[in-house]
């Protein structure tokens, strides 16, 4: 249904060449000879800005998997909470959730009427579980037909949300290409009815989390019509590859006080990559990533955020189904100076090229330029 290689390099073309001021390199008509003669690190960022899978994360490639996290939490007298066989599998041990911010040219947004008795007659986004055996998209499309009746083509992941390790939620946006409004009159177990709302706050909500996603949707479709000054992230959809396991892959960038010039945290275990840990479904997001860090750069851990996600991977393993890993390649932002920062981890700093420091240069500078990730307590 979708050719995720070709929209990759077609919308990030598009973003390159939207900054004229700036002398970057247009990835669709790279000579292959150069792109083979950069370095396999910038290859593989390359890969992860334009959405591509990176491949399988073996054992060789995971920096800190869940046996090592908790082999490190027992040396610290701390019983580990999580086995180091968990396997992330939709229905049993986590929950992927997909949520729909779809807005017409009149900027109305589209909405579901409930049907559930803990929440029948209330108003909310098209939005449910994923089911086993489908990938994001697919279930964000299925999940719209059945509560509003409508057929859709999603464009855009919008943010990435996450209660502890184990429950995510996919918000993404599309087109409308077909279909007709689900009225009262076909009312069923999915939803009452659907229609588009100009002021979804008239209306009684189930919730009010889905105020700041509607916001961000709009905002996202105006993105380019004169009214934005904030830079926004290309067009991305989940690549389909199958991982056996949740991951976080961490692109960690810095900045050399001496030259300025900007520089990528490498792991050298095994074979150069960007550093990997295996989520903890029984922590949040950020926790994982800084119990990680530790590891890393050791207990005095530099000043750093995460900017947001630059790609997702995930595809529901092949039948026999037995996992629903994702990864997740976030930017990650140091603020001291390269000189003040030391590693005790297997890992090194390389310094980008002209090219990919001026593109990752270009993200760094608007909040809008990844796809948010955020993490519920």
């Amino acid at each position: 249904m979708w050719s995720i290689v070709n929209l990759r390099f077609n919308h990030l073309n598009d973003f390159l060449l939207s900054l004229p001021y700036l002398r970057l390199l247009e990835l669709k008509s790279m000579p292959q000879t150069q792109m083979n003669s950069l370095p396999s690190i910038e290859q593989k960022l390359l890969s992860v800005i334009a959405g591509h899978d990176l491949g399988d994360i073996t054992q060789e490639l995971c920096d800190f998997s869940l046996e090592e996290q908790n082999a490190t939490a027992e040396a610290q007298g701390i019983q580990p909470t999580a086995a180091s066989d968990f396997i992330p599998v939709l229905g049993k041990t986590v929950t992927y959730i997909v949520a729909c911010v779809l807005i017409n040219d009149n900027d109305e947004v589209l909405a579901m009427q409930e049907a559930k008795k803990s929440c029948a007659g209330k108003w909310y986004l098209p939005a449910g579980r994923m089911e086993i055996g489908e990938n994001i998209c697919e279930a964000a499309i299925r999940e719209v037909y059945e509560e509003t009746g409508l057929n859709v083509e999603m464009n855009t992941v919008l943010a990435v949300e996450a209660a502890g390790g184990s429950w995510f939620r996919f918000v993404l946006t599309g087109l409308v290409t077909g279909g007709s409004l689900k009225t009262i009159a076909q009312a069923d177990k999915e939803s009452l009815q659907a229609k588009w709302v100009a002021d979804i706050t008239q209306l009684p909500l189930r919730a009010h989390d889905i105020l700041n996603l509607i916001e961000t949707g709009k905002a996202y479709k105006h993105r380019n019509d004169g009214t934005s000054t904030q830079l926004w992230h290309p067009e991305t959809l989940p690549t389909r590859y199958a991982h056996h396991k949740n991951y976080l892959r961490v692109v960690a960038v810095i900045r050399k006080r001496a030259t300025n010039a900007l520089n990528v945290l490498v792991s050298e275990k095994n074979v150069h990559h960007f550093p990997t840990v295996e989520v903890h479904p029984q922590r949040s997001l950020h926790s994982t990533l800084r119990k990680f860090m530790i590891e890393l750069f050791g207990a005095e851990l530099p000043q750093h955020r995460p900017h947001g996600i630059l790609s997702i991977e995930h595809q529901a393993s092949p039948k026999p189904h037995t996992t629903d890993g994702i990864c997740l390649n976030v930017l990650v932002v140091f603020r001291p100076a390269l000189e003040e920062v030391s590693l005790i981890g297997k890992c090194t700093w390389h310094e980008l090229s002209k090219t990919l420091e001026d593109k990752l240069g270009q993200i760094l500078s608007s909040k809008h330029s990844t796809i948010p990730l955020n993490v519920i307590k």
